[in-house]
């Protein structure tokens, strides 16, 4: 849908995230609208995703208009003005957005957010699986100076992903904001102010500490599962203590009753024990059953 006078719009994105950029970007030519500038902040400015991934900027279209600056109401304000937007869209851009911008565009300023606002809020939406949820859900939201607290244009939920891991957890994200992205921007362009969010609803997730990201062999496998997959979305992060060492955990599933892979002697094992050790991990006793370790993802299929 476009503007209600059938103009391609011209569209600003604020990212730090290629996937977050591509949502908007393939949104914007199944439209034919116009990605105008591209805003990022400086390499090393962001912690926030995939510390392995190549700089964002490296990864954007040739043709691409791109300012790449942390000095939003100096440098960016000015900049922005200049295009005259109809919309700006972020996602997963690390910084509070001034109000000196939020104003600027036609439709006004949306963002992209990988949960069902306002749970969730804040940097680490994967939080909310980590912790328990049985669910996954994106918000395409009006965006005020604040994290993730405007009014909600579209909201989507559904179960977690059936094989459940951090690529799919990422994959489920990227089909449930492509939803919301549809169905928000037109609403914004319409002129729907959105829905105000429940504050007494909303909940806030922080980063991962370190404590957190090595696993405890003493849970049952199904939140050891849960855990790895929520601290495995845009990157290996789940960690295990094997004897005296740390390793990184790529994957982890619980081993079936008729698996031959330590199974058998899981019940006499204390949680902890390495059952049995393959190229590619082991089979681990964890607090209820026997768990499978990939921490070589590459020799997993040998």
């Amino acid at each position: 849908m476009t503007a209600p006078d059938a103009r391609p719009l011209r569209i600003v994105t604020m990212n730090s995230f290629l996937p977050g950029y591509r949502l908007i970007a393939d949104w914007a030519q199944r439209h034919g609208h116009e990605i105008v500038l591209v805003v990022t902040p400086p390499v090393g400015a962001n912690q926030r995703y995939d510390e392995n991934a190549s700089p964002f900027v490296l990864d954007l279209p040739k043709e691409s208009s791109v300012l790449v600056t942390g000095k939003l109401r100096s440098t960016a304000t000015p900049v922005i003005a200049a295009l005259a937007p109809d919309l700006i869209i972020s996602a997963a851009f690390p910084r509070l957005i001034p109000a000196e911008i939020l104003g600027l565009a036609r439709f006004g300023a949306l963002n992209l957010h990988p949960s069902a606002l306002p749970a969730g809020r804040g940097p680490n939406p994967a939080r909310l699986v980590y912790e328990g949820a049985t669910t996954v859900g994106a918000t395409l939201h009006r965006t005020e100076e604040d994290f993730d607290t405007g009014a909600i244009l579209s909201r989507r939920e559904r179960p977690l992903p059936d094989d459940l891991s951090g690529p799919a957890i990422l994959a489920a994200w990227g089909e449930l904001l492509r939803e919301v992205l549809e169905e928000g921007a037109a609403r914004a362009i319409a002129g729907d102010p959105g829905l105000p969010q429940d504050r007494s609803k909303a909940s806030e997730a922080p980063r991962f500490t370190e404590a957190e990201q090595l696993l405890d062999l003493t849970e049952p496998a199904a939140i050891l599962r849960r855990k790895t997959a929520a601290l495995n979305v845009t990157g290996p992060r789940a960690r295990v203590r094997i004897g005296d060492s740390e390793t990184v955990v790529h994957h982890l599933y619980a081993v079936s009753p008729g698996d031959q892979s330590g199974a058998g002697s899981a019940r006499r094992a204390e949680p902890g024990t390495v059952l049995e050790k393959y190229a590619d991990g082991w089979t681990i006793q964890a607090g209820d059953s026997a768990v499978r370790l990939v921490t070589n993802p590459m020799d997993r299929n040998s």
